[in-house]
């Protein structure tokens, strides 16, 4: 794209677009000038070779929005170009695709992306061009579903008697019932316990055998060769919230007596293997984080009792062993592996509990002089509290409080986490970052777009 004669050097198009979009002279969501005053939150993150604008990251939100048949299966499409790019537009720092199926049979649903075939690395090149020409960073998350696979977009599930929070899909529906998968099979294993009775709403997966293990290490490695290929900046491995990375880590759901199984080491196995398999194929400078589950929330459980679980201990063990194997940061959700959990996400009152988990970790593998960033996740959960205008701004004004507290590094203080992951907040507010930016005082770049709306021509 050129630009015409009379603009040269007054309206710069963004490099590698096919139509005009114009080049920010400033990047959105980063501080127009900044000095020791401005909150971590919004300085500068080198990770190896890349550099993050801001310390705010849009996490991974599954949208059930790709094509579950035909020749643009699994493939992004311009509502992701839409909403992903829109986060880009705003201010994040780096805009996390949902998670997304290294094998077919990897999908949440039949309309979750995918990119185990080269088909599908155009769909995500044309969101990395667009989200990459708005100053953010591209990455994508990388997952199994597992034994959660092959169920319905929630608003389906949502939609039947009794609204139930998941629902199976059948051939006939795109789904793919003899081929859910887990690190062990069988009628007992199916993830609400519920096997084939008419109210569950997840199918019975069959174990994979060793050969199935190492075919899936090979696919994930294809499938980060392809997110390279499409411009991702960032890989994110997804071993959280029940998908089968975590159904391998827990002693709940992996039942194994061979290699990957029993033992610490043996459940760890095959998240170690993938993560080798990865670094192997990618760029040495190019961020490589992993996504856990912290706590399973089930050591006071019946089945917790009976099995063992995961849980923060373990997680930290883990932790001081990620750098060694090539990973940069620890992104630190929690619960999803079984149904008896004790702790609801998205109904807790104390929206901090996931990121005081986070200062735990942080602080335990820096007590062994091991580098290892930290992700926070769960921050925002209560927005539905806030009822008119005067609530919303007081809400606001506790998020961005919240916000800085969690990534301060000023001084002598530690922080809880060096990278905010937020989710849900910015489907309601894709501004969030400039919205807090605002609260908190600090004069960010906004959008080149946006600037004939702060000075309107008079």
């Amino acid at each position: 794209m050129t630009t015409p004669p009379g603009l040269k050097g007054l309206n710069t198009p963004a490099p590698n677009i096919p139509y005009f979009t114009p080049h920010h002279r400033r990047s959105p969501g980063a501080p127009v000038n900044p000095d020791e005053s401005t909150p971590t939150l919004f300085t500068p993150l080198k990770i190896r070779n890349v550099t993050f604008r801001n310390r705010i990251t849009v996490a991974p939100m599954c949208q059930f929005s790709a094509a579950p048949e035909g020749p643009s299966i699994g493939a992004l499409t311009d509502y992701h170009v839409a909403t992903l790019g829109h986060f880009a537009l705003k201010g994040a720092a780096l805009v996390f695709v949902e998670a997304t199926g290294v094998q077919a049979n990897g999908r949440i649903s039949p309309y979750c992306p995918g990119l185990w075939d080269d088909s599908q690395i155009p769909g995500l090149k044309r969101v990395s061009d667009f989200v990459k020409s708005q100053g953010a960073l591209m990455g994508i998350q990388l997952a199994h579903a597992g034994r959660k696979a092959s169920t319905a977009p929630p608003w389906v599930a949502g939609s039947q008697p009794g609204k139930k929070s998941s629902m199976r899909t059948t051939e006939d529906q795109f789904g793919w019932p003899g081929d859910v998968v887990g690190p062990s099979g069988g009628i007992e294993q199916t993830w609400d316990g519920l096997g084939l009775e008419e109210k569950g709403g997840y199918w019975p997966p069959r174990a994979l055998s060793e050969t199935d293990i190492k075919q899936l290490v090979a696919d994930w490695a294809s499938a980060a060769k392809r997110a390279v290929q499409a411009g991702v900046e960032v890989i994110e491995i997804h071993a959280a919230h029940g998908y089968l990375l975590n159904q391998f880590l827990s002693p709940v759901s992996n039942h194994r007596t061979d290699r990957y199984g029993g033992s610490f080491e043996n459940r760890t196995r095959l998240l170690f293997e993938i993560i080798e398999a990865i670094r192997g194929v990618i760029p040495e400078g190019m961020p490589l984080f992993v996504r856990v589950s912290a706590t399973e929330w089930l050591e006071e459980t019946e089945v917790g009792k009976k099995y063992g679980s995961w849980t923060v201990e373990d997680t930290i063990r883990l932790a001081k062993l990620l750098p060694a194997a090539g990973v940069d940061l620890l992104d630190v959700s929690s619960g999803g592996n079984h149904p008896s959990q004790k702790v609801q996400q998205f109904v807790v009152k104390d929206v901090t509990y996931q990121t005081k988990i986070a200062a735990r970790i942080r602080d335990a593998v820096k007590e062994t002089g091991t580098s290892l960033l930290i992700g926070a996740v769960g921050l925002i959960t209560q927005a539905e509290q806030a009822r008119d205008l005067v609530e919303v701004d007081k809400l606001l004004a506790q998020e961005a409080t919240a916000a800085k507290e969690i990534t301060d590094a000023k001084g002598d203080k530690e922080p809880s986490a060096d990278l905010l992951l937020i989710g849900r907040q910015f489907l309601r507010e894709p501004e969030w970052v400039l919205r807090v930016a605002h609260k908190l005082g600090v004069d960010v770049a906004w959008p080149t777009q946006s600037l004939s709306i702060r000075f309107p021509h008079l």
